[in-house]
């Protein structure tokens, strides 16, 4: 073999180690001091913002089990996008979406991230379904100082300087469920949930509000994400007989679930059923005449009364067509875009720092209603609504707030609250 030969054959087998090494960082969800960058990494907004247009990241699972929800919310960020295009873009420029799939598996969605800030130099992303994909992100995003919009509700205990949440954190959706239940249908709750970050701490937090508000917690029960044989655990329930079944099912092993329970006899009339993951979206995926009855608590939904949300849904279904339904976690991600395209004309700039400053305090009148971005936490101020299933797949609403609510992540205005942050 020639020496030049040789030379390029060592170079390729160093640059193979290198990318299977740096793959290998990109999958871990949390940093590690041995792990950490030699220099401090820099924002990659700058270089994003020359020439005409801006990338954007668009990330959400396209397959697997999480895909009944995710290609939604990616549809509603990319109407945004073009709507905001259309309109003349952002400080003269046109949003260049840049379009990955977290595939349902975490380390994917933090390898994404990093390709989306470090190589495709992303102003912003806007993405994620579950909690553990959010916390497989948050380490990439604040080592790269780059900006994530999350626009899912989630279990709280949490704040990143680089993620804003224009989904409803606990006291926004959970606590405020637990309490017209009691009021309303009964003490004794069956927990179930999919067997990962946001369902486990969700009910952790529910454990406590029940001991201090008079309910009890019968069973506590937990399938993996994709999960689809509940006989078993429907059988717990008939034995246990609660009031209230408190679910936090994800994806569409809450398919299984309803048509197992229908089948099991076991209707809304019989027990009641509030979930926290499951809106139009899921019940045109389940089938209402598989739902009708059962509860959700969310902070919008397609039947709410708005001027912004009669434009709206009427522009989502002219997109997408005439069978397709809006959501919570639709109408997050929509308004996302539009809060993080607010705060960079406030600032001037695409530069981070630059666009978190200017979005404290901000408001917009998303089609639920108006959101304001808390300048402590970068959560929102958002109604609580409960809703129950219709015949036709929208919900009727029976409670709201009244008014947007704080945001609350970690429960510091509940003398119960201590008793979850400290375990």
């Amino acid at each position: 073999m020639s020496a030049k030969r040789k030379g390029i054959t060592v170079l390729m087998a160093v640059s193979m180690s290198l990318t299977v090494l740096l793959a290998g960082c990109a999958t871990q969800t949390q940093p590690t001091p041995a792990a950490a960058p030699t220099m401090e990494a820099k924002p990659a907004t700058p270089e994003a913002a020359k020439g005409d247009t801006v990338p954007v990241g668009i990330l959400h699972s396209l397959t697997g089990t999480m895909s009944i929800s995710e290609v939604s919310v990616k549809d509603a960020e990319m109407m945004a996008i073009e709507e905001i295009n259309k309109a003349g873009g952002v400080l003269g420029k046109q949003l260049k979406p840049i379009i990955e799939d977290g595939a349902s598996d975490w380390p994917t969605f933090a390898e994404k991230t990093k390709k989306l800030l470090q190589s495709d130099k992303a102003a912003v992303i806007f993405g994620g379904w579950t909690s553990s994909s959010r916390k497989a992100v948050l380490p990439v995003v604040e080592q790269n100082k780059g900006l994530f919009f999350y626009p899912v509700q989630y279990e709280g205990l949490e704040s990143s300087p680089y993620i804003f949440y224009t989904g409803a954190t606990t006291n926004q959706q959970i606590v405020p469920a637990v309490t017209w239940l009691l009021q309303n249908k009964g003490k004794k709750f069956f927990l179930l949930g999919s067997d990962y970050v946001f369902p486990r701490t969700a009910n952790k937090i529910i454990k406590e509000q029940l001991k201090a508000e008079g309910g009890t917690t019968v069973a506590e029960e937990y399938t993996p994400l994709g999960h689809t044989d509940y006989n078993t655990i429907i059988s717990k329930i008939k034995q246990d007989k609660p009031d209230v079944i408190f679910n936090t099912l994800n994806g569409d092993s809450n398919v299984a679930f309803f048509k197992q329970l229908k089948d099991a006899g076991i209707s809304a009339k019989d027990l009641t059923t509030l979930s926290v993951s499951i809106a139009e979206e899921e019940i045109r995926g389940i089938g209402a005449s598989v739902l009708e009855g059962h509860y959700a608590a969310w902070n919008y939904f397609q039947s709410t009364d708005t001027p912004e949300n009669k434009k709206f849904v009427e522009a989502y279904k002219a997109k997408y067509g005439k069978d397709r339904v809006t959501d919570d976690p639709i109408e997050a991600g929509y308004f996302g875009v539009y809060l993080w395209a607010e705060a960079v004309k406030k600032a001037g700039s695409f530069d981070v720092e630059k666009v978190k400053e200017a979005a404290k305090g901000l408001e917009y009148n998303a089609p639920g209603g108006k959101v304001v971005i808390d300048g402590d936490n970068q959560h929102v101020y958002k109604t609580v609504r409960i809703g129950q299933v219709q015949a036709d797949g929208q919900f009727k609403e029976v409670w709201n707030s009244g008014k947007p609510v704080k945001p609350d992540p970690f429960l510091k205005t509940y003398p119960w609250g201590a008793e979850v942050t400290k375990k």
